[in-house]
């Protein structure tokens, strides 16, 4: 059973930035794309970045030129670097892994973007 583990959330100040991170408890093969999602209170989990394998990656509208999703040089790490946050990125963040025909979630990290 592969467990995946975010961390890096937190509270941060409007315009500030953090790093989250996803390790996998193990190695995963064939590997089809890892991503990030994020469900804030009242709504629906939304897709905020995917990697996939073939090297393309996909940002939501709202996130463009402000976040930054990467592989780590572990094949089972993924990061989102996350800049100039707004409080409109407060959700609890989900990494999700994809290698067919099995998709695995972490518990999610929160983020929280106050003053």
């Amino acid at each position: 059973q592969v467990q995946l583990v975010e961390s890096g959330g937190g509270l941060v100040q409007p315009g500030g930035s953090l790093r989250l991170s996803c390790v996998a408890s193990r190695r995963i093969v064939s590997i089809n794309a890892m991503g990030w999602y994020r469900q804030a209170p009242g709504k629906q989990r939304e897709l905020v970045a995917v990697l996939r394998s073939g090297g393309s990656i996909n940002y939501a509208d709202s996130v463009k030129g402000r976040f930054t999703i990467s592989r780590g040089d572990a094949s089972n790490t993924v990061y989102l670097q996350m800049n100039n946050l707004t409080p409109d990125d407060t959700a609890l963040y989900y990494c999700n892994v994809r290698a067919l025909p099995y998709t695995y979630w972490g518990q999610g990290t929160q983020v929280t973007v106050s003053s």
